[in-house]
């Protein structure tokens, strides 16, 4: 199996090669993410603690059934707001959304969206109320799930990755120009849906998920040697790429059952998405050295084979300082991958991932005990379980 997994790493070289052509451009950048990481990582909500992910058992509740009704015409719902002129346009969008024989994916976007919703909604509310922000909250999970899509196809663009969830690669089943002209267009059909939300605070919170989407494409095309060597440039990038839609989607739920923007249950809302972004996250970065390729449906050791650092990685440095050199140079040198690879698994690199990730979970689960008790809940706490365990 490892033999296979580094076969397909250092077939990626050429990748990185290609990757590095971007280093050189001239980019803009706006907000500082990095601050925003900061101010979230500074919020404490450990006081809340009602749950502790190492000790006590998940609750006996399956989140993806508590929500299953909304979730089953998602893909169906979707697919209608993505008929376009061009025929080959549409079958690009409809990719990930039923479209051929690729999987749908675990939708795990939607379905902590509408958890939250649920989990937020204000007692006593009037039902008419209730239901008109159930239905904007179903409307934002297929919102975000469209957004999330949008960024797989863009990033497999830039990655030059051949396959995503066990099929082709949309750019590799159609063309370059018409998988970023797709993921352009699922943006756009985000855009106006969001808009149809009639929320305008609801509107800019997706829209900073958006900034930091893309800032996290060009804080991985753009680094340094010694962000490179950096774990909390690892963590923002990952906030960016990850965390930063699930943050926010989160927090627009909260703000859907009409919570204050500054209100402790937005917040928390937040910092759940927060948290249980990084921890899916670094779980992936962890399955990147720990599983096949035919488990994950993409090559193994992709991470490495295009330049970049994760934190088995990162961490691993303390035991083995000859990783250092490699990442330096963004693995670039023929054998630098399988090397790194035999590096960190001689190294403590893979607990201390697991120890981030759960401290991760952890803190997810801490937001949530700043929400009522109940099933939607006990659903996004054992979500924070499900993560852990992932293999896949």
């Amino acid at each position: 199996m490892a033999s296979m997994v580094l076969s397909d790493a250092v077939r990626g070289g050429a990748v990185a090669r290609e990757y590095d052509k971007f280093a050189d451009m001239e980019i803009i950048e706006d907000t500082n993410t990095a601050d925003v990481v900061r101010q979230l990582a500074a919020i404490d909500l450990g006081h809340n603690r009602c749950h502790q992910i190492t000790e006590d058992a998940p609750p006996d509740v399956d989140p993806f059934a508590l929500v299953k009704d909304e979730l089953a015409p998602l893909s169906l719902e979707v697919r209608a707001q993505l008929e376009a002129q061009h025929e080959s346009l549409t079958d690009a969008s409809q990719h990930f959304f039923g479209a051929g024989n690729t999987r749908e994916g675990k939708r795990v976007r939607p379905v902590i969206v509408l958890l939250m919703g649920r989990a937020t909604q204000i007692a006593g509310a009037p039902e008419e109320v209730v239901e008109a922000n159930a239905d904007r909250q179903r409307r934002l999970a297929a919102i975000t799930e469209i957004i999330h899509t949008a960024s797989l196809i863009h990033d497999d663009v830039l990655d030059a990755a051949d396959t995503r969830r066990g099929g082709l690669a949309v750019h590799k089943k159609h063309s370059n120009q018409a998988a970023v002209l797709s993921g352009d267009f699922l943006l756009a059909r985000a855009s106006v849906a969001l808009a149809k939300l009639r929320r305008t605070q609801v509107v800019r919170e997706m829209a900073k998920s958006l900034e930091a989407l893309v800032q996290g494409e060009l804080m991985q095309l753009k680094s340094s040697e010694e962000e490179r060597l950096s774990l909390e440039y690892y963590l923002t990038k990952s906030y960016c790429k990850t965390a930063s839609l699930m943050a926010y989607s989160c927090k627009s739920a909260a703000l859907l059952s009409d919570h204050a923007l500054d209100s402790d249950v937005v917040i928390a809302a937040e910092k759940f998405g927060y948290h249980f972004g990084l921890a899916f996250q670094v779980i992936d970065d962890l399955l990147d050295f720990t599983e096949s390729s035919d488990t994950l449906g993409k090559p193994g050791l992709q991470d490495m084979a295009l330049g970049l650092s994760t934190a088995p990685v990162l961490y691993g440095i303390a035991d083995e300082p000859d990783l250092r050199e490699l990442v330096e140079r963004k693995f670039s040198k023929k054998g630098d991958v399988p090397a790194a690879y035999e590096l960190v698994m001689k190294s403590n690199g893979l607990q201390k991932t697991k120890e981030l990730a759960t401290f991760h979970a952890q803190a997810a689960v801490d937001a949530c005990c700043a929400l009522p008790e109940g099933e939607a809940r006990d659903g996004l706490v054992r979500l924070c379980h499900l993560v852990l365990s992932r293999s896949s």
